[in-house]
């Protein structure tokens, strides 16, 4: 990005800066009206549910659009984890809380460490649920949330509309750290898309209430976040299989939930299972690789530390056990 297009973005951005009076008028696809849904009000409950569940039915579809470049996007994520450094997300509103979501729900699912994922929510923890004066037009709270971003380190924005200052603000300043930039949006000709190096624009449409992003562009930045992290974690080993092998077991629900991929995973019987976590002090990954290849917890363990985590690659380090 050069300092000539940064410039002429903020120019075009700050052109578009809310009057206190009359506001913004937005040119997104997301503030059209939509004509399938004009008589929602009229409608019975039930037609009102089977309106709303139409549109939602158009929203996979559109995000299967922007796969191949979601591809790329989590090659260059897995890349950059690789080497030390870290995804970051964007965005104001609902965009926002979907990141923060997202990255809260790694920890439990795949054990990722603080720092990994990080979600930047304008306005904070109290924007988080309620709605805080013009915190998404703040490009001051934008570029310093991403001055924490290091070369190498990814930056994802979040906007419904593909305008929101916040986030161009925060992207711009993410190009300038050195960072890879990337784009979720419900906009095809979003007014940011010069400054993400992966745009992903999910064409969902009118909303089913005008204007309510929180509808199919909110259901379609889930979907698209859910299978950025998921691959990413996939890529990294973080499964076997489809079987979650980095779980943390806070609950009585979870700590089952290993006993059964235990028990999946190497075809012992539930009691073997519990056996062998115990000798694994609670680690999964280490009592997966300990039972399919017949060693004692701390050669597994060393196997999975010369092999990145990964359970297929520290297998095949290792002898199977006899009869597995």
């Amino acid at each position: 990005m050069t300092d000539h297009l940064t410039h002429h973005l903020s120019d075009h951005l700050a052109d578009q800066r809310p009057d206190q009076r009359t506001g913004v008028s937005v040119d997104a696809p997301t503030e059209a009206r939509n004509p399938a849904t004009t008589h929602l009000d009229t409608a019975s409950t039930l037609e009102v549910l089977q309106a709303l569940n139409a549109e939602d039915a158009r929203v996979a579809p559109a995000v299967a659009e922007v796969l191949p470049e979601l591809a790329r996007l989590v090659d260059r994520a897995v890349a950059s984890l690789r080497a030390g450094g870290a995804v970051h997300y964007f965005g104001a509103g609902t965009s926002g809380r979907l990141a923060v979501l997202d990255a809260a729900e790694l920890l439990p699912t795949f054990d990722v460490p603080p720092g990994l994922f990080v979600a930047h929510h304008a306005g904070g923890a109290e924007a988080l649920v309620r709605a805080v004066e013009d915190v998404e037009d703040d490009e001051v709270a934008g570029r310093a949330e991403a001055d924490a971003l290091a070369p190498g380190d990814v930056a994802v924005g979040l906007t419904a509309s593909g305008r929101t200052p916040y986030v161009g603000a925060a992207l711009a300043r993410a190009r300038e750290r050195g960072a890879v930039t990337a784009l979720v949006t419900a906009n095809p000709d979003a007014p940011l898309a010069p400054l993400a190096d992966h745009l992903l624009a999910v064409r969902t449409g009118a909303e089913a209430v005008t204007g309510s992003t929180r509808l199919k562009a909110g259901t379609a930045q889930k979907l698209v976040l859910n299978g950025f992290s998921t691959a990413v974690m996939v890529r990294l080993g973080r499964t076997w299989g489809n079987l979650m092998v980095d779980v943390v077991a806070t609950n009585a629900k979870l700590r089952g939930r290993v006993v059964r991929i235990l028990v999946e995973a190497t075809g012992v019987d539930e009691a073997e299972a519990r056996t062998a976590l115990e000798a694994a002090d609670g680690e999964l990954k280490t009592a997966i690789v300990a039972v399919l290849a017949g060693v004692g917890p701390d050669s597994a363990r060393q196997a999975l530390a010369d092999h990145d985590g990964v359970v297929a690659a520290a297998l095949t380090g290792l002898p199977p056990a006899s009869g597995r």
